[in-house]
């Protein structure tokens, strides 16, 4: 299984729960603060054109690129704000887009970065970046309407990307870029490989003398590294001088 496998298996299981909402609770309160479940969904389709936009060296002039604002999120949020639709469209919109997505990442130069957030990315990265949004805003989707959304395998490439963009988390908050290694335990409790990973049982991230270390389950590094989960409610453990410091500044996205 590719990336781009594990990114179309993600999208399809938010797919049919979203299949299954009514009206009622597409308009209901998601988990993230101020947006309705068709408010989150409307960012994916904006975000997913962006992805298609730009895997084509296209210039992006709707949805997210449409708007300019200081910070991403204040981004995101007028974007949604101007483009608000009815649950039906909004959902046919993703759709879309997701599929376009996710074709022309998968047709685009495997070698060649394409621009994004916080900077050029490969086309593998890119995708992983969306599986890590999908997966977070599914939580914001399922969790307050009690929808079961179990942690799976996929989850290795949000670890993966988390530790991966541990440097740039570091950076701003003005530590510097030590290294820091990962070991979690995975949702099956063992046995799966994963992207960066190493040795069985457990998804090893970062060199194996790196003097601060990161341990627990791959579902709590994640929730933290997506801003879900308060880093002292997880059964996150860190130790050496930077580990409690990188459990703090996890992220899965750019500022």
């Amino acid at each position: 299984m590719t990336i781009f496998d594990d990114l179309a298996a993600e999208q399809e299981r938010l797919e049919k729960i979203l299949l299954g909402l009514d009206r009622a609770q597409w308009l209901s309160a998601s988990a993230a603060q101020g947006w309705t479940i068709a408010d989150v969904v409307l960012h994916l389709a904006q975000s997913e054109e962006g992805v298609e936009a730009t895997a084509a060296r296209r210039p992006l002039r709707a949805g997210l690129g449409a708007v300019a604002a200081d910070t991403m999120d204040d981004r995101a949020a007028e974007a949604v704000r101007l483009e608000r639709a009815a649950p039906a469209e909004v959902f046919a919109r993703w759709q879309r887009a997701r599929q376009a997505a996710l074709a022309a990442v998968r047709a685009a130069d495997p070698d060649q970065p394409l621009e994004w957030v916080a900077g050029p990315v490969k086309p593998a990265t890119l995708a992983t970046t969306r599986l890590a949004e999908h997966w977070a805003h599914g939580l914001d989707i399922t969790d307050p309407l009690g929808i079961s959304f179990p942690d799976t395998e996929r989850l290795r490439h949000v670890a993966w990307l988390a530790h991966r963009t541990l440097p740039y988390a570091l950076s701003l908050a003005g530590e510097p870029p030590v290294a820091v290694r990962c070991e979690l335990t995975p949702p099956d409790g063992g046995g799966a490989e994963g992207a960066g990973a190493e040795g069985s049982g457990t998804w090893r991230f970062g060199p194996p003398e790196a003097e601060s270390t990161i341990t627990g389950t791959a579902g709590d590094f994640c929730r933290v590294a997506a801003q879900r989960l308060d880093p002292a409610q997880s059964g996150l453990r860190a130790s050496g001088p930077y580990g409690a410091t990188a459990v703090r500044v996890l992220r899965t996205y750019a500022a």
